[in-house]
């Protein structure tokens, strides 16, 4: 028992210590796994002197994680903000990993002098981008919804290939043919879509139609689907991943009973398989081992960085209307996150001679190159002409439930420079199922009379129902990009 007690408490200090040092990354532009990867080196061996070494372990329970916050991704993407980008999406997802791979893959070759399967395994680890770690450096810098919505997609979409390509070139056997390749991924992709719809919208149908006794079982519901999915194509060979993702976005833009629950849920419980993934994986770092890794983390991260990602990104794109600056700029958010590290425990899970050395090597790059990236993107959109200094940022919308009256309650940010800054509470103009209950304004909240104007950093509390939600949301949208003119200027907060 004191040593459950003891464990328990390291626990929880270590999660409030992450979470405390997250607002600090964030000023500074930096992706949140890199509070975590620290904080699970300082856990480990070189520093508290915690033992772990089991990567097949590592490699189940970062499957397990993967799978969570691909759900949760799921959950929080708005189907309208990336349904006109799936096609590019796509095939950055599937070509664009393809070319990637090979790109990366001839650089360790003829660079580095790796063999050929350990190049094009260590190219498969590195090719999918990093959902969580792209949007937390994308947030804030007021990119257009087309660039936006492709990250999303892309970061959603090419999980399940390259995962599908590091088994297979992990295998003992030896590397599969290409016509054998082909074969596997177009089923396991296929496959794996068919039955994530399948469930997403079976699920749904039943949840509509089910009256569960508590609203907190849910988002429980939703989770178990999710997983389902995961599991159930997992048994037919199919890829869990592309069905887990799948299977979550249809249930999260699906009308269900307690959505804003699940929404908070979904959050929570993938910021916790982000904290504890990142933190398992850095336990596994040695720091004393990861010096060796340094100089080909670097050739390998400038391949992939500088010629592997922007190749496929023009590759893949040649049949869409995307411009050079565009490109450009979709070319270097290519941020990989807690994907590759885990990958890379696959080969040392099956033990493959050198499998350690490329578990260091991947691990370094992330580190390396987020810090490299992470900070630059602002400044890099600027210089193209894709961001600019005081755009307006898109209202910040918070979501809570009134069970009473099947209602819920949005709580809307004023930012600077916004439109909604200045309107008159009568300009609003809300849908007629939806009240204004109360500004919060310097820490004081009141409930404003008509002719009340709204200032920046004015919190808007508004009360609405499933019904009107949608309409509201568009509204106060179209309202802090254009101002009271929004309707005359055709803006309809819509996308």
């Amino acid at each position: 028992m004191p040593q459950l007690y003891l464990t328990v408490l390291i626990g929880c200090v270590t999660v409030l210590v992450s979470i405390a040092a997250i607002r600090a990354t964030h000023r500074l532009g930096l992706p949140a796994l890199l509070v975590f990867l620290g904080i699970g080196m300082l856990l480990g061996e070189g520093g508290v002197g915690i033992p772990f070494e089991d990567f097949e372990l590592a490699q189940v329970l970062g499957t397990f994680a993967l799978a969570l916050i691909l759900i949760e991704g799921g959950l929080s993407t708005r189907w309208r903000a990336i349904s006109a980008q799936v096609a590019p999406a796509s095939m950055l997802a599937t070509v664009g990993v393809g070319v990637s791979v090979t790109v990366t893959a001839l650089g360790a070759h003829l660079l580095l002098g790796f063999d050929w399967q350990a190049s094009l395994i260590i190219g498969a680890v590195v090719a999918s981008t990093d959902a969580a770690a792209v949007f937390s450096e994308l947030r804030g810098i007021g990119l257009p919804k087309r660039l936006s919505g492709t990250l999303e997609a892309e970061s959603g979409f090419n999980d399940a290939p390259a995962v599908i390509l590091v088994l297979a070139f992990s295998a003992v056997e030896g590397i599969p043919t290409t016509l054998e390749l082909v074969g596997d991924l177009a089923w396991q992709l296929s496959a794996g879509s068919l039955i994530g719809l399948a469930v997403g919208f079976g699920g749904a149908w039943v949840l509509r139609h089910l009256a569960l006794p508590v609203s907190g079982l849910y988002p429980l519901a939703v989770f178990s689907l999710g997983m389902a999915a995961f599991a159930a194509a997992g048994m037919l060979h199919a890829s869990g991943f592309i069905a887990a993702y799948l299977a979550a976005l249809v249930l999260g833009n699906s009308r269900l009973p307690h959505r804003a629950a699940t929404q908070s849920f979904a959050t929570g419980l993938g910021w916790v398989a982000q904290l504890g993934m990142f933190i398992m994986l850095g336990l596994l770092a040695s720091p004393g081992n990861l010096l060796h890794a340094l100089v080909p983390a670097l050739v390998v991260g400038g391949v992939l960085t500088l010629v592997a990602r922007p190749v496929s990104v023009w590759l893949s794109l040649m049949p869409f209307r995307f411009s050079r600056r565009e490109k450009t700029l979709l070319s270097w958010a290519g941020l990989r996150g807690a994907v590759p590290i885990v990958l890379a425990t696959i080969p040392q899970a099956e033990q493959l001679p050198g499998a350690k050395t490329w578990w260091d090597l991947v691990f370094i790059l992330v580190v390396v190159f987020t810090l490299v990236q992470g900070p630059t993107l602002p400044w890099v959109a600027r210089r193209l002409g894709l961001s600019q200094e005081g755009v307006v940022q898109e209202v910040d919308i918070e979501t809570a439930p009134l069970d009473a009256v099947d209602g819920e309650v949005l709580t809307v940010t004023v930012p600077k420079r916004s439109g909604l800054a200045g309107l008159r509470i009568f300009e609003l103009r809300l849908p007629e199922e939806s009240a204004i209950a109360g500004v919060v304004r310097e820490e004081k909240i009141f409930v404003p009379a008509k002719a009340d104007r709204l200032r920046s950093g004015d919190q808007l509390i508004v009360v609405t129902n499933p019904r009107a939600r949608e309409a509201t949301e568009q509204r106060l949208t179209a309202l802090a990009r254009a101002g009271r003119l929004a309707r005359w200027l055709g803006e309809t907060g819509k996308d």
